[in-house]
């Protein structure tokens, strides 16, 4: 059996792309899963009905071999790109928000640290980050500054051996919680933006820096963002990451993990194609399962046929990826893609199961609610065709 589809009733790997995996791969898969399916989804309802992450699998989660994703040595897991994209895969296939969680604090915040921190600073912070002993954040996006991040206006002034950080922030998961926010801002004196690393001390964060998670999301619900204020922080030199010199900085990190946002959209999409299949299986109207209707047939054909495209450009682009030769363009049109056509999939399985398809009992509703976040964050699917436009055309349309 396909370790990549979900039983053997419900074949969702169509074209067998479980081929393309080695044994390693797939124990990763498998024990993912293992992970979601006993611990993750008994609790998950609850905890998006709370609008908090469920910190009780921390632990458990930090038993797994996947933190720090891609990150090599200093006691992460030193995984494939391929490899992090299955993780991505399958904690979405769970719940949005628990992949959020390892999302951000491995990819964004221990990635962000491996790629620009100085050697004496990945010891510093990623062995404890890898134990999950230690959170982190990625304080990137600004209240008025959403896809147009190049304007950020989070400043950054030179005080001696320490650096006075003010501005706001928005949108930061565990940006409230997290031991280490990575937060980029603009050096007053060069112009050129800089990561710097605000640290908690004895549990408390410096004076002047205030986070609080926002509230009435209707997606996402399993984990919070927060609003940020930081109103003359002071950080030390030593907590600048030595590698950051302006904007490409960001891009750098935001290159390596744009790829998984398409891994976490399959996964939704992956979740609610097998759902809505055992549904239709199941449901008696008219005096017969509706699986036996021509429509819903056509309609799970369909779904079917989208969630094999996405597969094939998601194994791909992590094949490219690990060769090293992915292009910022091809990865803008899998995330593009693969987050449209999960967003339309999910939705198609929330019609199948008619009202039933509201109820978190039956997962597709948080899959669906969630897709809506996917499909905006790290690039909507309109900047990421002005990308891929650009490359088609050689015109800049994005400005």
């Amino acid at each position: 059996m396909s370790v990549v589809a979900a039983s053997a009733e419900i074949n969702s790997d169509f074209l067998n792309v479980d081929q393309w995996l080695n044994d390693e791969d797939r124990d990763l898969v498998r024990r993912v899963r293992a992970f979601v399916n006993d611990q993750v989804l008994p609790v998950i309802n609850e905890s998006w009905e709370k609008a908090d992450f469920p910190y009780e699998l921390v632990p458990e989660l930090a038993k797994l071999g996947i933190i720090g994703t891609s990150v090599q040595g200093y006691g992460s897991a030193g995984l494939t790109r391929m490899q992090a994209g299955l993780v991505a895969m399958e904690l979405s296939r769970g719940d949005g928000s628990l992949n959020t969680f390892n999302a951000v604090h491995s990819g964004l915040a221990m990635g962000t640290i491996n790629l620009h921190g100085s050697h004496e600073q990945k010891e510093r912070w990623l062995p404890a980050m890898a134990k999950l002993e230690k959170l982190g954040a990625f304080a990137l996006t600004e209240p008025d500054h959403g896809s147009d991040t190049v304007a950020l206006e989070t400043s950054a002034r030179r005080d001696g051996d320490e650096w006075i950080l003010n501005g706001t922030k928005r949108w930061i998961g565990l940006g409230h919680v997290a031991d280490l926010v990575i937060v980029w801002a603009r050096d007053v004196e060069d112009g050129k933006v800089k990561a710097f690393v605000v640290e908690k001390k004895d549990g408390a964060y410096p004076e002047g820096y205030h986070g609080e998670a926002i509230t009435g999301k209707i997606a996402k619900r399993g984990i919070q963002q927060a609003a940020i204020t930081i109103e003359n922080v002071r950080v030390p030199e030593a907590n600048r990451l030595e590698g950051a010199h302006g904007f490409r900085g960001v891009t750098a990190v935001l290159n390596l993990t744009r790829t998984t946002v398409a891994w976490e959209a399959l996964g939704h999409a992956q979740a609610c194609y097998e759902l809505a299949v055992k549904y239709t299986q199941q449901r008696q109207q008219f005096g017969k399962p509706i699986s036996h209707n021509q429509l819903v047939q056509n309609k799970l054909a369909t779904m079917l046929a989208d969630l094999t495209a996405m597969q094939l450009m998601c194994f791909r682009c992590g094949q490219l990826q690990d060769q090293g030769i992915l292009s910022q363009q091809q990865a803008s049109l899998q995330k593009m893609f693969v987050a449209d056509k999960a967003r339309t999939l999910c939705r198609d399985a929330r019609d199948l199961m008619g009202g039933n398809g509201l109820l978190l009992e039956n997962h597709v509703a948080r899959h669906l609610l969630d897709m809506e976040v996917v499909h905006t964050y790290e690039g909507t699917d309109f900047i990421q065709s002005l990308i891929v436009g650009r490359e088609i055309t050689g015109h800049n349309a994005i400005a």
